[in-house]
């Protein structure tokens, strides 16, 4: 298999693409040793990142393990993770 996007660690709730992808694409990824797969909802642009399980509005992206934001909606498997729809919680003096 082709490597199609990365996730690093096991509590990771996001992948990062490693190519451009088109909404209906079955991207394949590891996590941990295991083979997974997620079908992209939207076009995905080379470097975001993807939801490869459900994420519940106000959960955080865990991406490389680390958080990297909270979701500011339901965000589905296979949908593009971004700023439409999660917001940084580093540095803002105002949370």
């Amino acid at each position: 298999m082709k490597k199609q996007a990365v996730v690093i660690r096991d509590q990771d709730n996001v992948a990062t693409v490693v190519d451009d992808f088109k909404a209906g694409t079955l991207i394949h990824f590891f996590l941990g040793n295991q083979e997974q797969s997620v079908l992209l909802l939207q076009d995905i642009p080379l470097g975001h990142k993807i939801a490869i399980r459900e994420i519940p509005i106000g959960e955080e992206i865990i991406k490389y393990g680390e958080s990297i934001g909270g979701a500011t909606l339901d965000i589905k498997a296979g949908e593009h993770v971004h700023v439409h729809n999660m917001e940084s919680l580093r540095g803002r003096g105002d949370k």
